[in-house]
């Protein structure tokens, strides 16, 4: 399996956020994005989510046995994603039953995570830590074999920082697939680096793909669905004949 992306670039209210970006991502590697504010990290993972169009170039994947893309994807995004209303366990069953998909029970998903005590706590009142962790929790309950994390150590004290990269060193070891932006150090070794840069001339300090474009319960932009994609499941650019 590959994960390819194929000189994007990404426009948000108006200004170009990122041109010319492109990796191949093989069964078992992984990618950390880093940058400054503004620079794009959350907007790539969105378009390789297929949750933004790209202003230019493609996504694709290679050797998906058939499933699209986005069967294949596992999102934490800069929110959790959470119901707040729901317990840490019914929030995980909740996304097997939404994705059609399973790979460990929700108690041993749970476990793996540091978060078995709270399974049957309601979500609105874990800690910031605690509701990424159960958010994390929620890609080993689904079988995703491309995780695309957005600040996956956001709110995680120093052990379970090292849970986090043992968690991820593991689903490489598996043969998984990792695309993760971060403003911090995830101990994944072996990972590529891909930095953004601003464009020259982009004046805004602040991504613009923030996390008021996601809704807080599900996790997904509020203005935008999939994006289409091509027959061979790539996803064409904004100005690609229909």
């Amino acid at each position: 399996m590959i994960l390819d992306a194929h000189d994007l670039a990404c426009r948000r209210g108006g200004r170009t956020v990122f041109r010319h970006v492109g990796f191949r991502l093989a069964a078992g590697e992984a990618l950390v994005v880093t940058g400054d504010n503004g620079a794009g990290k959350s907007s790539l993972i969105a378009v390789v989510a297929g949750l933004l169009a790209p202003d230019a170039g493609r996504v694709s994947l290679e050797g998906g046995g058939g499933r699209p893309l986005d069967e294949l994807i596992g999102l934490v995004g800069h929110r959790d994603g959470l119901k707040a209303q729901l317990t840490a366990a019914e929030n995980l069953v909740f996304a097997r039953e939404l994705l059609g998909a399973s790979a460990r029970p929700v108690a041993e998903a749970l476990a793996s995570v540091g978060m078995s005590h709270a399974a049957d706590m309601a979500v609105a009142i874990l800690s910031a830590g605690q509701r990424r962790r159960v958010a994390l929790a929620r890609l080993l309950a689904c079988d995703r074999p491309i995780w695309l994390m957005d600040e996956p150590g956001a709110a995680l004290d120093a052990a379970s920082l090292r849970m986090l990269a043992a968690m991820m060193s593991n689903h490489l070891a598996a043969g998984g697939i990792i695309l993760a932006a971060t403003h911090q150090p995830l101990g994944l070794e072996g990972a590529r680096t891909l930095r953004l840069e601003r464009p020259a001339g982009a004046a805004e300090p602040d991504d613009p793909f923030l996390e008021e474009d996601w809704d807080g319960e599900l996790g997904w932009p509020l203005d935008a669905g999939p994006a289409e994609r091509h027959a061979d499941g790539s996803r064409p650019r904004t100005d690609d004949p229909a």
